[in-house]
């Protein structure tokens, strides 16, 4: 006598589908460790991009300088007696130069010894807007190509040699 199925009789092959819930907080869990140790790196990587930027722009500024001072014997005015015109103006005054400022850049003209009025200048990049609390804070670059930052390794002294080198690359 042929047999026929019932409901009664149980599934031989059921076919598994989807994933189980363990498997899924799993999977979350894998997920969060990896974007809790990235994300410290990517956000420490958007900072040294802005700082390179602005690094950059102060540069550029530099050059803008020095070429001036090539014309006029003087680094803070634009004409050749060095005493009439108006002051130079940079050509970056943040970084990035469109967009939101990360960095607000300004030169300040020193007349201390050994410096006469013209002779030296200190650039400075503060951070502003999304790069505020950078543990380089303001970047500084004299005309001596003497460089400054912050306290970035926090011992204290801001602009020691370890500062400059974390702040300013190798």
């Amino acid at each position: 006598m042929p047999r026929h199925s019932s409901s009664r009789e149980p599934a031989r092959h059921r076919c598994a589908s989807g994933f189980t819930l363990i498997e899924v907080m799993i999977t979350v869990a894998i997920v969060a460790i990896l974007a809790a140790v990235a994300y410290p790196s990517y956000r420490d990587q958007v900072r040294r991009a802005a700082r390179a930027e602005a690094k950059g722009a102060m540069l550029e500024n530099v050059q803008f300088l020095e070429r001036n001072y090539t014309v006029n014997s003087c680094y803070h005015r634009n004409d050749a007696a060095c005493a009439s015109a108006a002051n130079v103006t940079l050509p970056h005054t943040q970084s990035p130069t469109a967009g939101t400022a990360k960095y607000n850049i300004t030169v300040t003209f020193s007349a201390d010894a050994p410096c006469t009025l013209g002779q030296c200048f200190t650039l400075s990049a503060a951070p502003t807007g999304s790069m505020t609390g950078d543990p380089c804070g303001t970047l500084t670059l004299t005309q001596a190509s003497v460089r400054g930052s912050g306290d970035y390794d926090g011992d204290g002294t801001a602009g020691d040699a370890d500062d400059t080198v974390a702040c300013w690359g190798r």
